[in-house]
């Protein structure tokens, strides 16, 4: 600490003078303060798989020829980039369909038909245990996938109508 003896006003004037030049000189240049910290961020992209489905239209069918009729549909599925899904389908409504002989029906008037996995349509569609399933994994963009389809031949006892059936598609991740 400093020790200053004032005898005199002009004295006291420089004195002062000199007290603040001397708090001037020791005081260091105003510098700006900072703090910081971390901001914390975080997602859970969930798995998700989504279906839509292209019917199956066989047109106008002449039974009388005997001949099967193919035809093609598909679905759409698009899942979360990696995740495993499976397609199965069901039998269809038609009376007495099962999924190894599918029924499209016109009232109580039924026509066989087949959806299959490829297209030699020799792999049946369906469950898993009855027929095969579609196996995948999601991309995270759409996967199309054609379904194969057949009238059965020989059905010329099939009087003239507009048949339908839907099948239940489900697809499990």
């Amino acid at each position: 600490m400093m020790n200053i003896r004032i005898s005199s006003p002009r004295t006291l004037r420089i004195s002062c003078a000199l007290v603040a030049l001397i708090v001037a000189a020791s005081a260091g240049p105003a510098f700006a303060q900072t703090a910081g910290g971390n901001l914390g961020v975080s997602a859970t992209v969930t798995e998700n798989c989504t279906l839509t489905t292209d019917p199956v239209a066989f047109g106008n069918v002449d039974v009388t020829t005997g001949a099967a009729v193919p035809g093609v549909g598909g679905i759409a599925v698009t899942c979360t980039n990696g995740v495993a899904w499976s397609a199965d389908a069901d039998a269809g409504a038609g009376t007495g369909a099962s999924i190894l002989d599918r029924r499209m029906a016109d009232g109580a008037n039924l026509l066989s038909y087949q959806l299959y996995t490829e297209p030699t349509r020799t792999e049946i569609w369906g469950d898993g245990e009855d027929g095969e399933t579609i196996d995948d994994e999601g991309t995270g963009s759409e996967q199309v996938v054609p379904i194969y389809a057949r009238v059965i031949a020989a059905q010329s006892d099939v009087p003239s109508g507009t048949y339908a059936d839907t099948v239940v598609v489900t697809v499990t991740y």
